[in-house]
């Protein structure tokens, strides 16, 4: 019997999802093996390959799937009029987005290195799209005069790993609140691209 009684798909697919990012994100893809995440799940282990060819196409679905909520999340705020408006949007839109996805974020920058070619590539081609998302607002921002920038390229990415590095070291509850946060990462970046 590979499903145990009372499961469903809907429910199941969704918790060997949850289980995996946890035991991934908190032991490393390459030691978690497919019975650990069975086991998380209440499964025989036999049965997650109902729901996953594979370990590789989980952690795939895994990154994904965030990628997908991000660029999905990212193109429901709405578009300010100016580039300094847009750019602010966008600092305070990665830090919440990405904080209540703190194991998801940890996955797609530390376990990417175990996709294979195409799976690596399927994921590049969609970090890549957020980034020209970023690096749409600095050009516009260059172009009419309001940021002062030596490469675009660069500073997207140098601003997108210092707003992804909140997720390290913010805890609620702690020194700072998150607003406040905000606002200081806000200025900083402000700075940063000379407006």
């Amino acid at each position: 019997m590979a499903r145990k009684s009372g499961s469903h798909s809907e429910i199941t697919g969704p918790r060997i999802r949850t289980e995996a990012q946890r035991l991934f994100a908190r032991h490393g893809f390459a030691a978690v093996s497919m019975r650990q995440i069975a086991a998380a799940v209440g499964l025989q282990a036999g049965a997650l390959y109902l729901y996953t060819p594979d370990k590789e196409t989980l952690l795939f679905d895994l990154l994904k799937g965030h990628m997908d909520d991000l660029l999905a999340a990212w193109a429901r705020v709405p578009a300010a009029a100016t580039p300094l408006g847009r750019l602010e949007s966008f600092v305070r839109f990665h830090i919440r987005f990405n904080l209540e996805r703190a194991e998801a974020v940890f996955l797609s920058y530390m376990e990417l290195r175990n996709l294979g070619p195409a799976n690596f590539a399927a994921i590049e081609n969609l970090r890549r799209a957020y980034e020209n998302e970023l690096e749409a607002i600095l050009r516009a921002g260059q172009a009419e005069g309001g940021f002062l920038l030596p490469d675009s390229k660069l500073a997207t990415l140098a601003i997108i790993a210092m707003l992804t590095g909140v997720n390290t070291w913010f805890r609620e509850g702690g020194r700072l609140a998150l607003a406040t946060v905000e606002e200081i990462y806000w200025d900083m970046v402000r700075k940063a691209v000379g407006a």
